[in-house]
């Protein structure tokens, strides 16, 4: 939903139709495909499924576990059409050309943990000796050995954890800073990170690794949700504290204009501070750079790191 509501930032169809925006981990493709790319895999689904004439009785007559097994590769994100989308995202945003609205963007600390526990969950938790091949399967082969040493295993209580670390740091965290640089200068832009660490997890049984505050798990902080766990009591404050920056932003376009709210500067990228989601109370964040390495991966894929990276969610 976060990279949705990006797309209406920077569509000109969309001018007009909303005042501020919030963004919740959508800055994972902010370099988006070409409509003759999307429409060459839709080609290539459709020829897969034994649907080569690509009419709609066909593909519908397709059973959903044969759906299953071939979406596999299939980038299902907005398309540069020139019309909805003139221009992908990062470009609209460098530019300046996208709705200019008040903007909540923010990221969670181990957005990646989910993905990880996905692959676990059909097949078996990650060992050391297949770590190395999984990361070239993410970033190339290529890049795999500057990327190695920068998340040793010796740093990480398992692989999994490993991987997660290094695809949220790359496609998430980093990529979410470079948004916040770019927008801050042109709207005022307030940054986020979800830090409850021990966030119940509402999606997926236990894995062999805890999901910290993984992808999506702030979202029973802010809404009801069928899947919602209780909160203990330190994170139904952090809750209320979520929700009323929300709501106090929606109506005025400051999230911090209760009263008794903690105070959420707006980002500047001279200082680099992002408010950080923690219970019982938010507070000010000024390592999220450090801790997501993220010179690091500006010096190896330039500012939308994951636009060369290969990965996708």
């Amino acid at each position: 939903m976060g990279l949705s509501v990006f797309s209406h930032l920077a569509s000109p169809t969309a001018s007009g139709l909303f005042h501020r925006a919030i963004v919740e981990s959508g800055a994972y493709e902010l370099t988006l495909p070409t409509l003759a790319d999307a429409e060459s895999q839709g080609v290539a689904f459709a020829t897969g499924v034994g649907c080569s004439n690509q009419t709609a009785e066909c593909l519908r007559s397709i059973s959903v576990e044969t759906i299953l097994a071939n979406q596999g590769g299939i980038d299902i994100t907005p398309n540069v059409d020139g019309k909805i989308l003139p221009q992908s995202l990062d470009s609209a945003f460098a530019t300046g050309q996208f709705n200019h609205v008040p903007l909540i963007q923010g990221t969670n600390h181990d957005e990646w943990r989910l993905f990880v526990a996905l692959d676990e969950l059909a097949g078996h938790p990650l060992t050391a000796e297949e770590y190395p091949f999984v990361v070239a399967d993410l970033v190339g082969p290529q890049a795999a050995p500057l990327i190695l040493p920068q998340y040793p295993l010796s740093n990480f209580a398992s692989p999994s954890l490993a991987v997660g670390a290094l695809v949220t740091d790359l496609i998430f965290a980093c990529p979410a800073r470079v948004v916040d640089q770019l927008l801050s200068a042109q709207v005022p832009t307030f940054a986020y990170e979800f830090n409850d660490t021990n966030a119940p997890e509402i999606y997926l049984p236990p894995v062999s690794f805890p999901f910290g505050a993984t992808h999506g798990s702030e979202l029973q902080y802010l809404f009801k949700v069928p899947q919602s766990l209780p909160l203990n009591t330190m994170q139904r404050k952090l809750s209320t504290k979520m929700v009323r920056y929300w709501t106090q932003f929606a109506r005025s376009g400051d999230p911090s204009s209760f009263e008794d709210a903690p105070f959420w500067a707006p980002y500047n990228p001279a200082v680099d501070e992002f408010q950080s989601l923690v219970p019982p109370s938010p507070q000010g964040e000024l390592d999220f750079a450090a801790d997501h390495q993220c010179d690091f991966w500006a010096k190896l894929f330039g500012a939308s790191a994951q636009a060369s990276a290969g990965v996708s969610k």
